[in-house]
């Protein structure tokens, strides 16, 4: 099975794609998803849309997971990030693919054992588990393939 992973962002949205192959997990491709902010918010957001869609066209998963909504201080950031979710979760519906909405919480613990792992503890259990030799230069990049990882790891419930 193909499973893919988003960690969205107004300005950056990673994506990872892995697949099942028995018990283990590989390594099939991830990258972020750069848009200008000097660009107007919805044209942003169109490109992003965009972009999952081509990628989501290419690779072929069956079912994705991205991080649920958090209560944030900002809340036009919020919103925004509210409203690229919705681009992300569009973009899969649209290519007939799951999706699965996975708290913060539950993608850390799921990987480390701690919901309140850092980044980094987050960073360093997505290249044991997918035996990548460094870690991907982006966290949105890293964050997404634990988000996939997870997916695969939670796809029953």
């Amino acid at each position: 099975m193909r499973l893919g992973g988003v960690d969205c962002g107004s300005l950056s949205t990673g994506y990872g794609i892995i697949e099942e192959k028995g018990s283990s997990l590989i390594l099939i491709d991830y990258g972020i998803i750069r848009v200008d902010s000097s660009l107007p918010f919805a044209e942003r957001t169109g490109i992003v849309f965009d972009r999952l869609s081509a990628i989501w066209k290419e690779y072929k998963p069956q079912l994705i997971g991205i991080e649920d909504i958090f209560v944030s201080k900002n809340a036009r950031s919020a919103l925004k990030l509210g409203q690229i979710r919705g681009a992300a979760i569009a973009s899969a519906h649209i290519n007939g693919i799951k999706v699965r909405e996975l708290a913060p919480t539950l993608i850390k613990s799921c990987l480390t054992g701690n919901g309140r792992a850092e980044k980094q503890q987050l960073a360093f259990m997505v290249c044991m588990i997918l035996g990548l030799s460094e870690k991907p230069e982006s966290t949105d990049a890293s964050d997404a393939l634990a988000i996939a990882i997870t997916t695969a790891l939670r796809k029953e419930f």
